[in-house]
């Protein structure tokens, strides 16, 4: 079956940095050299500007050159306008000591704009996993709101969600992966951008009740332990079937692993302590009785 979002037409960036207008958009498309202090950040923009060594660089660039791609931006009710594209490009411009950005204006409505403020990022390399969730998840909602929502919630998620990877790098499984991410709490959305909880139990972990995150992660901290995948998915197990407690999570982060040990001994380093006649059997009897003997002297 067909998804039906490949019948919602869509303005693509390229149209908006052009001339032409796409159906139902106004402004007339011009660059234009608006003030910074007339610029503010799209309601809940999930991507981080941070003035790290990237950001940096473009500072650089814009001191040397301005800014070379006109961000994009649509009139406020209240007043100035409100950035679609360009927060990064907004905050070099500041850094650099300029007064002024080129824009393009047009008038979009808040699902277009949500459109266009996510697809102008998400390809950006090194995105944060709390980024792509949020990024992920405002844009299906863009999605249901323009149509591709089916009669049945269940269907209509799905198309959503294909939708959503025709244009990206992610699988629509991967991305409603991310977007599941959403459900965590902030502090156990940090810990997978901070890289101390692994995506794969962070997703097990975001189909916990509020009150049950937060108590695991009072119990997380008390035992200093993160779950692993197992551990995670049996959190997500016990919670579904209503027996989820402060003792189980206990017990669960608290069981032991059980880790193969293995131990390999160089040819070269054996060499020294045997003579050349000796066979492989005959050097493991040799080692196995001295350590016999270390153990009944130290145990």
């Amino acid at each position: 079956m067909k998804s039906v979002a490949k019948n919602i037409q869509m303005t693509t960036y390229e149209d908006l940095l052009s001339g032409s207008k796409p159906p139902g958009a106004g402004g007339d498309g011009n660059v234009q050299e608006i003030p910074l202090t007339e610029l503010f950040p799209f309601k809940d923009h999930p991507f981080k500007v941070l003035d790290d060594e990237t950001m940096q660089d473009t500072v650089e660039s814009v001191k040397a050159h301005g800014v070379l791609v006109p961000g994009i931006a649509r009139p406020r009710v209240e007043g100035g306008y409100e950035l679609i594209a360009g927060h990064r490009r907004k905050r070099a411009s500041e850094l650099a000591g300029k007064t002024t950005m080129p824009v393009i204006v047009r008038k979009l409505d808040d699902d277009e704009a949500t459109l266009f403020m996510v697809d102008s990022n998400i390809q950006r390399e090194n995105l944060l996993p709390s980024e792509k969730a949020w990024a992920y998840k405002m844009k299906l909602d863009a999605l249901k709101h323009q149509g591709v929502k089916d009669t049945s919630r269940q269907l209509g998620e799905k198309y959503s969600v294909d939708a959503l990877s025709e244009n990206s790098n992610d699988s629509a499984r991967n991305i409603h992966r991310f977007i599941r991410l959403t459900e965590l709490l902030p502090v156990l959305l940090q810990m997978v951008d901070d890289k101390k909880l692994p995506f794969n139990p962070a997703v097990e972990l975001s189909y916990l009740a509020g009150e049950q995150q937060e108590e695991l992660v009072e119990v997380m901290e008390g035992l200093q332990a993160v779950p692993s995948l197992e551990q995670a998915k049996r959190l997500k197990k016990y919670s579904q079937e209503g027996k989820l407690d402060r003792n189980v999570m206990d017990a669960i982060l608290t069981e032991e692993r059980t880790v193969p040990v293995q131990v390999t001994l160089k040819n070269d380093r054996l060499k020294q302590y045997f003579p050349q006649t000796y066979t492989p059997k005959q050097i493991e009897e040799v080692i196995f009785s001295l350590l016999e003997t270390w153990k009944t002297q130290n145990v």
